[in-house]
């Protein structure tokens, strides 16, 4: 059970609500030819344009926003960041077109931007909103007191923004100790908004009571980061299967629920960048029979179609299986499964988790300073 207050435990009607997203979505260029105009990011020079090559982490805000709307709220006040701008302001990550992109899938509301946090524009941005308004600011990382969990970061948002109440939807930050996620809920009532309660709920069920046979899908390249789940998973799963770069650097373990992946598809220098037939194979078996599956981690390149087949195969397998519960957890794990079901939208996951390093270290049993910090029930 969910153990913090969430938007449904608090009146929002005639609130203005300050709302952390996470609205690190990934970006592309446009292909050469194609005019910025037509990239949908004004007049710049197609060489400089950008677009969102997924949308998916905006998708994933969409429940929490609507209830907003739905039960009154006055004006809401979306803050998020965008890559990694070392608390410099840059061009190429500003939220732009993000609130345009979230514009279009509020089906024509107008979602307003402004290229800055705090400060007199905001608040002039604020003020003229109209009710049931939606207001995006500027990357926060364009300041580097957003990282420094600067309460007076903070505060200059609340003041310019006057908001009433703050809800933290961006649970692919609540492992973070930062502004937007720590330092603000000191001056704010603060709230779950539903997806961050989705999120949680569906990992902690994991964790605490799945659905046997339950199989645990472990791949990626770093041990420091998987070795916390396959211990912390191994009392409770039925069988734990270990592919990608681990299992191709030697990872190896005596204890027979897990299965280590033993061959492999190499280039030419006899690198080994994907499992092989048969560990694929045996992965197909277990999946096939499991009521309850968690993935953390791809099980080859994947970024070279040559070396996707496995995480391909498991990705189809868990998205053909309506009855199974299928948890998808890890960023790249989660932009590839992504990927495939934009081009598949016949392929159903119980959830992709939004949240990369924050799923896997709730997971683990970790505490994440941006869920502690809100209310309790």
């Amino acid at each position: 059970m969910f153990h913090k207050k969430t938007l449904r435990d608090v009146n929002v009607k005639g609130q203005i609500v300050l709302v952390r997203t996470d609205y690190n979505v990934p970006l592309e260029a446009v292909a050469e030819g194609v005019t910025a105009g037509e990239a949908g990011t004004g007049s710049r020079k197609a060489s400089e344009a950008l677009r969102i090559s997924s949308d998916f982490r905006i998708q994933a805000s969409l429940p929490t926003l609507q209830y907003l709307l739905a039960h009154g709220a006055s004006k809401i006040i979306l803050l998020s960041h965008l890559g990694r701008p070392d608390g410099r302001p840059e061009r190429r990550l500003s939220l732009r077109l993000v609130a345009e992109r979230l514009a279009e899938l509020l089906e024509g509301r107008a979602v307003n931007f402004v290229d800055e946090v705090s400060g007199p524009e905001v608040e002039m941005a604020v003020d003229s909103l109209p009710e049931g308004g939606i207001l995006l600011l500027e990357n926060l990382r364009f300041s580097p007191e957003e990282e420094a969990n600067s309460e007076d970061y903070a505060r200059e948002i609340v003041d310019s923004t006057h908001a009433e109440l703050f809800v933290q939807d961006g649970f692919a930050v609540t492992h973070r100790a930062h502004a937007s996620t720590s330092a603000i809920t000191q001056l704010l009532p603060s709230v779950a908004g539903l997806l961050l309660e989705k999120e949680v709920t569906t990992l902690e069920q994991a964790m605490q009571d799945p659905a046997h046979p339950f199989v645990v899908v472990i791949g990626g390249a770093k041990v420091s980061d998987k070795m916390p789940l396959i211990e912390h998973f191994l009392p409770l799963a039925d069988q734990i299967f270990v592919g990608g770069k681990i299992a191709a650097d030697g990872y190896t373990s005596s204890d027979p629920k897990v299965y280590v992946a033993e061959d492999f598809d190499t280039d030419s220098t006899g690198a080994k960048l994907d499992i092989g037939p048969l560990a694929t194979m045996r992965l197909t078996d277990m999946v096939q029979a499991a009521s309850t599956v968690l993935w953390a981690g791809t099980l080859g390149k994947v970024e070279d179609a040559a070396y996707a087949t496995s995480s391909t195969i498991l990705t189809e397998l868990l998205g053909e299986n309506p009855t199974q519960t299928s948890i998808i957890c890890g960023g790249d794990t989660a932009g590839f499964v992504e990927g495939i079901a934009a081009d598949k939208p016949d392929l159903h996951f119980s959830l992709i988790s939004t949240g990369g390093g924050a799923a896997l270290k709730l997971l683990a049993g970790q505490d994440l300073p941006g869920i502690d910090a809100l209310e309790d029930a």
